[in-house]
């Protein structure tokens, strides 16, 4: 009889999760087929992390924190920012989705973990306000709304790729041309005013 291994079994638990809820969101995944891909025990992932909400926070949470630690915001070099930001999400687009399906699960209501989000998002904007004070960034814009206007600028053809696919094409010289148009936008965004 093989021995268990608990960690091995909850990162294929985790890994099984990412999977279902990219693609099925909160309400339409099923812990059947999570317990199923990860050749656990049901019971096991119920004993891990709780419910199935409580699963869809934990992968969340733990996909947001990998973001951030791979392509942290830098004030002083916005277009290499965005242009790590595309690459990582053309990697990872499971974070995104994840994303995508935790806004039509919750709208405008409260998050269960909305206190630990925002702390993540005010180190983000923390360094946006640097950039401001140090006059790198424009203050026209103020910092929270700064970096969710390039956050979207960013993100948006990975969240809606049939939106990206009609407009702008599927060729390789497509996809260059939109990057490059996303990084010349969001370089004029931040541009510090230039005084009178």
């Amino acid at each position: 009889m093989a021995a268990r291994d608990p960690e091995a079994t909850k990162a294929r638990i985790f890994e099984a999760a990412v999977a279902e809820f990219a693609r099925h969101g909160i309400a339409g995944a099923r812990i059947d087929r999570i317990a199923s891909e990860a050749k656990a025990n049901k019971q096991l992932i119920y004993a891990y992390f709780g419910n199935k909400a409580e699963l869809f926070a934990h992968v969340l949470e733990k996909k947001m924190l990998d973001l951030a630690a791979s392509v942290p915001v830098d004030p002083d070099d916005i277009e290499s920012w965005i242009d790590r930001l595309l690459d990582y999400h053309a990697a990872h687009p499971e974070i995104l989705r994840l994303l995508y399906w935790e806004g039509i699960e919750y709208g405008s209501a409260e998050l269960p973990d909305e206190t630990d989000r925002r702390e993540h998002y005010a180190r983000k904007v923390a360094a946006v306000e640097d950039g401001q004070r140090r006059g790198v960034v424009t203050d026209a814009i103020p910092a929270p709304d700064l970096l969710l206007l390039l956050t979207a600028l960013a993100n948006w053809a990975t969240v809606v790729p049939q939106m990206a696919r009609i407009l702008a094409g599927t060729e390789d010289t497509d996809r260059a041309r939109l990057r490059a148009s996303i990084k010349e936008a969001a370089r004029r965004l931040v541009a510090p005013q230039s005084p009178l």
